[in-house]
């Protein structure tokens, strides 16, 4: 598998495609969880039900795992993008 990307001369890296899968998985998780509550909620749970066992994780992670997939994803762009600049710099 190559390393470059089709028509452009600049790398991906290793850690870019970390970065992008951290988030993307993050991201799928959250949504997931968040699906969970809002079915739980519709098959009647109240909110003392959200405090045993492993609900509080559920309820939590989308407040914490939307806005970490966010910045994850907003630091491979700006990674992107610079090493695009200075892949054009040294053109």
């Amino acid at each position: 598998m190559s390393n470059r990307t089709q028509g452009n001369d600049v790398p991906v890296r290793r850690i870019d495609r970390v970065l992008v899968f951290m988030s993307l998985g993050i991201l799928v998780l959250s949504i997931l969880c968040f699906f969970a509550v809002i079915i739980g909620t519709w098959l009647g749970m109240h909110q003392a039900d959200f405090l045993t066992g492993a609900w509080p994780v559920v309820a939590v992670l989308p407040l914490i795992g939307l806005p970490i997939a966010f910045v994850l994803m907003m630091v491979v762009i700006i990674m992107s993008f610079v090493r695009r600049a200075r892949a054009n710099r040294g053109k």
